[in-house]
C-alpha cells in the first residue's frame, strides 16, 4: 500500500534535500586574511593541502575523514568502554593510529554511519570536517555548544568552513605561525606532532607558492 506523504505530520514527511552553497570567493579569503592578519594565499594553502580546495564531495555531501583512533578516545570521554564494541568494527575502532586504513573519501560517510550506531556524538567528534578538516571535538573552539550544531553549520555553506577555520586558528593561537609562514610550526599545531611523516609543512609551502603565482598572473 502506497502512503500519501502529504497526510503525514510534517516531521515524518520526506523533506527535499537542500544542496549546500559551495565555493569561497576571493573577497571572502581577503576578509578572513584581514581577521587573521595574514596573506590570503596562506589560507588558500591550508585548504589546498587539507581538501584540495573544496569542502564537499561531488554529490553535495560534506568532506569528512573518520578517525578510528580518535573514536576510541571519544568513546572513553563519554564513559563508554570501546573494547566492548570492537567485534565487527575493527576497521572503524582501534586504539592507535594506523596510517593507510582510512579508505576512500567517498567511503567515509558510511564509516561515520556505522560509528554513529555505537555513539553518535562521539562519532561526529571523531571526524575532521570540510574544507579545512577541522576535528569535530574542536566544536567549542569554533564557537558552538555541541558537535551537532557545528556539523549543521558546516553542512550548509562553504563560507562557514572558512569562518570556523578563522575562529579555530585564533583560539589555538596558530595565527602568528600562519602570518609568518612558519610552516613547520603551523603544521605541528594544526596537523599534529607526526606532521613530518606526510611532509605536511612542505606541502603547505608548495601550495602557498602556487597560490601566490595564481593570484599574480
Amino acid at each position: 500500500m502506497q502512503v500519501n506523504d502529504s497526510t503525514l505530520p510534517p516531521h515524518e514527511q520526506e523533506q527535499p534535500r537542500v544542496l549546500p552553497k559551495i565555493g569561497i570567493t576571493l573577497q571572502q579569503y581577503k576578509d578572513a586574511s584581514a581577521l587573521l592578519q595574514c596573506e590570503p594565499e596562506a589560507i588558500m594553502a591550508v585548504d589546498t593541502v587539507e581538501s584540495q580546495g573544496c569542502g564537499f564531495l561531488s554529490d553535495g555531501k560534506i568532506k569528512i575523514l573518520f578517525e578510528p583512533h580518535i573514536f576510541w578516545k571519544r568513546l572513553i570521554a563519554h564513559g563508554i568502554d570501546p573494547e566492548k564494541h570492537t567485534d565487527g568494527n575493527e576497521d572503524i575502532l582501534y586504539q592507535k593510529w594506523q596510517p593507510g586504513k582510512y579508505g576512500l573519501m567517498s567511503a567515509q560517510p558510511d564509516r561515520l554511519l556505522r560509528a554513529s550506531a555505537i555513539h553518535k556524538v562521539a562519532a561526529y567528534e571523531s571526524c575532521s570536517w570540510g574544507r579545512y578538516q577541522i576535528m569535530g571535538f574542536n566544536f567549542a573552539s569554533c564557537g558552538y555548544t555541541d558537535v551537532l550544531s557545528f556539523v549543521d553549520s558546516m553542512s550548509a555553506y562553504e563560507e562557514s568552513h572558512l569562518i570556523n577555520f578563522c575562529k579555530y586558528i585564533k583560539r589555538a593561537k596558530l595565527d602568528s605561525a600562519l602570518r609568518a609562514k612558519m610552516w613547520a610550526a603551523f603544521a605541528e599545531g594544526y596537523n599534529g606532532s607526526e606532521y613530518k611523516k606526510n611532509a605536511y609543512d612542505t606541502k603547505l609551502q608548495q601550495a602557498y607558492n602556487k597560490a601566490v603565482q595564481q593570484l599574480t598572473t
